[in-house]
This record gives structure tokens, sequence and C-alpha cells, in this order.
């Protein structure tokens, strides 16, 4: 878990608009008010305390930054206080977001082969998992890398190229999909990379007719012992952070748990493989499917909130067979509904990252619901979730 004398000793300034002048307030002076903004510094383990403060006192937080030499001349104010001590400069400084940017990994592969050269590999193994009962098919597939140098990180995605042409009598174009494996792969060798296929099927709109996807029907119906063309690897956004105390909240439907997977198995299956990387934070995930059966690797998750119950929180919304609050179906957004105030403590902590991934439309509900605990504390969530972007601690991948 995170160290929280570490944490504590983290002083961030808030700007503040609307105070209702009060006795407190009062003792601010003409050049605060006229300037519109009040900085109040707080020391991080008063961080929601003076959120509630605010908001009673009718103000709304426009920016949370960490305290600095930069920063600080803005205004003196006492740690803790709440209030400004003394005057603020007549024309004080604009305070912006800090752009606390996570430092990317040094040595992200990326379009290590491309579809002109594409790596060609093996497929080693195809296995369903939805279970008796459940909707559709979704196939965990693990490829062969030992013949080439296609190395990977946790949150990147690969390229495939299935077989065969177009109606045009074109070669099929790349699909992409998330990695559901660590960079060691599911064989810790550091050889095999893993993805978790839906085989997608619709009606056509017009005709009516029961349409297959290309590349998933492909992928789905692949047997062991072929060859696959892969591109790749691709993509930055969802990369996991080197920070071991970090936070990592994860809201996944459907094949969107393919990454989180990779997150998981990082985190908790693989302390020896990462010397230099032992998780003793938070990971918190999010999961919504149709019925139970569809729950993707339910038994290997569930054994880690047995063997970490203090580092691994799971949450199910299992739309066909749960009620939420109104009564009607259980969708991962109401889940974010229910545990939003909780999830905004966690998301004030500055190492706590989230990531979103699955279907386009679960977007939506998860900004309601977060909207409806910031502002309990006079916060507008849409302006706060574009710091949480600029520090690059909310990540989305959805389709």
């Amino acid at each position: 878990m995170n160290n929280p004398s570490v944490a504590g000793s983290r002083v961030f300034v808030y700007e503040v608009v609307g105070l209702r002048q009060n006795e407190a307030t009062d003792k601010t002076n003409s050049p605060i008010r006229r300037s519109g903004s009040v900085f109040i510094t707080v020391p991080y383990n008063r961080m929601n305390q003076e959120m509630q403060r605010i908001a009673r006192m009718g103000g709304k937080i426009v920016s949370i930054q960490p305290l600095t030499s930069e920063n600080g001349a803005n205004g003196k104010t006492t740690p803790g206080s709440g209030l400004p001590e003394t005057k603020l400069e007549e024309n004080p400084k604009p305070m912006t977001q800090a752009k606390e940017k996570t430092e990317h990994k040094k040595d992200i592969p990326v379009n290590l082969y491309r579809p002109n050269a594409p790596y060609i590999g093996k497929c080693l193994s195809n296995q369903e998992l939805v279970r008796e009962g459940g909707e559709g098919t979704v196939r965990h597939l693990k490829f062969d890398l030992s013949a080439g140098n296609l190395r990977y990180l946790e949150g990147q995605s690969i390229g495939i190229i299935p077989e065969g042409t177009d109606k045009n009598g074109k070669p099929h174009k790349i699909r992409l999909y998330s990695i559901a494996s660590t960079r060691h792969g599911d064989d810790l060798d550091d050889k095999t990379v893993s993805l978790c296929v839906r085989q997608l099927v619709y009606k056509h709109p017009e005709t009516g007719e029961q349409v297959f996807g290309v590349c998933s029907t492909y992928l789905c119906n692949l047997e062991p012992g072929a060859d696959v063309k892969i591109t790749g690897p691709v993509g930055k956004e969802m990369l996991l952070p080197d920070d071991p105390e970090a936070t990592i909240i994860m809201m996944a439907t459907g094949t969107g748990i393919a990454p989180f997977r990779a997150f998981l198995w990082r985190m908790f299956k693989e302390k020896e493989q990462n010397p230099d990387y032992q998780f003793k934070g938070l990971a918190w995930m999010f999961f919504g499917c149709a019925y139970t059966p569809n729950i993707l690797y339910k038994d290997q998750l569930e054994e880690l909130t047995q063997q970490y119950p203090d580092n691994f929180r799971l949450t199910y919304a299992i739309s066909r067979e749960q009620k939420n609050a109104s009564g009607g179906k259980m969708y991962i957004q109401d889940r974010i509904k229910e545990n939003a105030d909780q999830l905004w403590e966690l998301i004030q902590k500055p190492n706590t990252h989230t990531y979103i991934c699955g279907l386009k439309g679960m977007e939506g509900g998860i900004d309601e619901g977060m909207s409806a605990a910031a502002s309990k504390f006079g916060v507008n969530w849409a302006d706060y979730q574009k710091q949480l972007k600029k520090q690059e601690r909310w990540h989305v991948e959805t389709y």
C-alpha cells in the first residue's frame, strides 16, 4: 500500500473562486477579491477535508497543483489553515495546472514490424473463455515470437493481418488488438504474446443478413500451428506506470479486459520476473458483461482477490443478472456511480492512474458518476478530468 508518511509530506495549491464572504474570508483583502481567485495551500492528507470546506463556503476549485518554488510566490499561505494569511500580490501571477506528465519509459518499442513486412508467428494455443450458458465466443490466443524481435509492453497493441482478400481482391487491412499478456508472455520466457478476441457477429443494416467480422472470425477459428501475420507493437496511451506504490483503477467491458489482464499479471503473478517492480499499491478493477459465464479470466481474477485482499479489488457489473439502484440493468457506469465517492477520493492522490477500455458508450456513464462525486466538493468534473489527462493520469481506449 502507499506510504502515508511520504504522501503526507506533499503540499498542493488549490486555486478557488466564488468563496462567500464570511468571518473567515473577510480576513482576506481586496486584491484577492479583485483577482477572482484565492490560492490555498493544503497538505496531501487534508485534501478531501479542505475540498468539503471550500464547497460549504460556496467556492469552486478551478485548479490543483503541487506547491513548488515557481508557484509558491503567488501568495503566502499557511499550510493546513485553508485560507491565505497575508496579502497577495496586486497582480498575482495566473495559476496553471502543473503538467506533471509521467516520464515515458525510455525504451518503448513501436512498429518493429510493419504491414509491408509483418512478423510471421505461429499460433500456439486457442482457448475458449466463455463458459457454458454464456453469450458469444471469446478466445484467448497465444502466439510464438521466438523467431523474431517483436517486443512489447503492457498496455500496447499488435496488428493482425487476416488471410485472404477483401471484396476488391486486395489483401485485408490490419486490425489492432490490445495485448493480453505481460512483456514476458504467458510462458514467462519472453517468447510469446497473447490476445483476447471476441468474434464479431452482427446483422447487416440493409439485408438483415448475419455478418461475421473478418479478422475476429479468422482468429477465433485459428488452429494451433497455423502461421499468422503480426505487426506492431503500437500505443503509448495505456502504459502502466513504473511506480510500485501507485493506485491503478481499471474499468473494462468485454474484451476491454485484455490490457488489464496484462497489468494484473505483472503486478501479482510475476514478482520473480520483475525484481525492479514489486507492486505494493492498490489495483481496483470494474468489469462489465452480460452474464456470469461471460466473466473473462474469472477464476484467476478471483484467486488474486483472495491472495492479495489489501491490494486488489474486483467489482462486477453483470447486466442481465444484476439490478441497479433504479431497478434497471446493472452496467459498469452504475457501479461507478455506487462507488463514486471512494473513487473520487482515490483520484485525488497524485500517483493514481485511471484506465478505461471497452465499448465507447461506457464513457458517458463514468463521467456522470464522477461528476456527481466531484460536485460535492465544488469541483467541475470536466475541468478536473482535463487536468488528469494533462498529467497523463486518465487513460482511455474505447471503440
